[in-house]
């Protein structure tokens, strides 16, 4: 099946391409023009979301004597009214959606069944355990909203709590943008801000740490296990999609170990980016960037992080149930190496690699790289890594990047029509 011409890598037999979300806002065509945007806090923003639509003023006739014939008054609710182009663009910041305000025109009376009096019965009980709205009430509170301002413009993304004094994990194309002069405040979730600087950033892979200044008491998010995942297990996603802070949304783990490469950014970092993904049809739209993916008992088993998306080039990516996070179990480490050190290590086999028919094959074998000293040679064809099948280059970055530096894996592969298996002692980017 041909790849269709987009800023990123394409799964094989996926049409459309894979984005990780970026953090700069846009403005979305809509179907109806929006009011003009409040301001936003002083925050310079490429493209705020429209103000919700404003009633008409009552007339300024009197009302006749009697009651007239009236309509029967709308629905009470919100629509979210966006025209999204499809294509590529990261997860963090868009706020470019447009709010209309359906108003009810007056209040109506609700009664329940078999009541005669009018008076309404209460139907308010504890969420049960393990449902998604227990899931919401205990991890909203570790869960915030990070944005960025800068000369050009600002973005908007979500981050994790991860220490009380104020540690927050995030994607690194959330706060790239701070390292170059950028502005970042958190907001929590009782609408309080706070200014918020970098502990560190990883653009291998996409992760960052963030301390929000002059906090106590946060909440700490519970970190789980992402290796304890089974697909068709139900998940929650938590974070602020198109600017709506705290948005709750639930799916299943569609599949695991997804090798996903994020691009469409302009940025050189992020095309290097390779995820051993998590798969979820959770709805996650630009600005879930950063948030937490968790279980049913409220622990976080993956970092939003990207989304495929159908279309053209130049648009605003959206949901189309193919959202992507970064385990747990990598975020983990990489996120202690930051607050420690403020850089991370990955390991490496020390091979070049592109795709082939059954695998990944050896295009350049580094110079005293844990694969020469293995024994690979130029033109071998990986077909596996241990107990995961290798099905091309980015299948075999993602596969390594699951490891540590010094992870000792079998690696089986193919040379002149014959398969053997090797074990080779993973080195160290550093």
């Amino acid at each position: 099946m041909a790849r269709p011409q987009t800023t990123s890598r394409v799964l094989p037999g996926r049409p459309g391409s894979l984005n990780a979300m970026s953090d700069q806002t846009r403005t979305l065509p809509t179907y109806a023009p929006p009011s003009p945007p409040a301001p936003y806090d002083g925050w310079p923003r490429s493209g705020t979301p429209g103000s919700p639509e404003t009633p008409h003023p009552p007339s300024e006739q009197q009302p006749p004597q009697h009651p007239a014939p009236v309509a029967a008054a709308p629905r009470r609710g919100v629509g979210l009214l966006a025209a999204v182009a499809l294509a590529a663009g990261l997860l963090g910041g868009g706020t470019g959606a447009a709010l209309t305000a359906l108003v009810d025109d007056g209040p109506g009376t609700s009664t329940s069944a078999g009541s005669l009096s009018g008076t309404p019965t209460s139907t308010d009980s504890p969420p049960a355990d393990g449902s998604v709205e227990q899931v919401a009430a205990a991890v909203l509170p570790s869960v915030v909203s990070i944005r960025v301002a800068t000369a050009e413009g600002g973005g908007e993304g979500t981050g994790v709590v991860l220490s009380s004094d104020g540690l927050i994990l995030t994607n690194n194309h959330v706060v790239a943008a701070a390292a170059t002069g950028g502005r970042l405040t958190v907001a929590f979730e009782d609408g309080s801000t706070t200014p918020a600087s970098l502990v560190g950033r990883d653009p291998v892979t996409d992760l960052a740490v963030v301390r929000a200044e002059g906090v106590s008491g946060l909440t700490e998010a519970t970190l789980g296990r992402s290796a304890d995942l089974d697909p068709g297990e139900q998940v929650v996603a938590i974070g602020s999609p198109l600017g709506l802070e705290g948005t709750v949304t639930s799916g299943i783990v569609s599949a695991l170990n997804r090798p996903v490469r994020t691009g469409g950014a302009s940025s050189a970092e992020t095309e290097s980016t390779v995820i051993d993904a998590i798969q979820t049809d959770a709805a996650i739209n630009p600005g879930n960037s950063g948030g937490p993916l968790v279980n049913l008992r409220g622990e976080v088993v993956g970092i939003n992080s990207a989304i495929a998306s159908l279309g053209s080039r130049g648009g605003q990516a959206g949901s189309i149930g193919l959202g992507f996070s970064i385990p747990v179990d990598q975020a983990r480490v990489i996120a202690e190496e930051l607050i420690d050190s403020g850089s991370a290590t990955h390991a490496q086999l020390g091979v070049s690699v592109q795709d082939a028919e059954s695998g990944a094959a050896v295009a350049k074998v580094s110079p005293g790289g844990s694969a020469v000293d293995a024994g690979l040679q130029v033109g071998d064809v990986i077909s596996a890594v241990g107990d995961r099948t290798v099905d091309g280059a980015d299948s075999l970055i993602a596969t390594i990047r699951s490891h540590r530096p010094g992870d000792q894996v079998p690696v089986t592969y193919s040379r002149d029509g014959e398969e053997s298996t090797l074990s080779v002692t993973l080195g160290t980017d550093t």
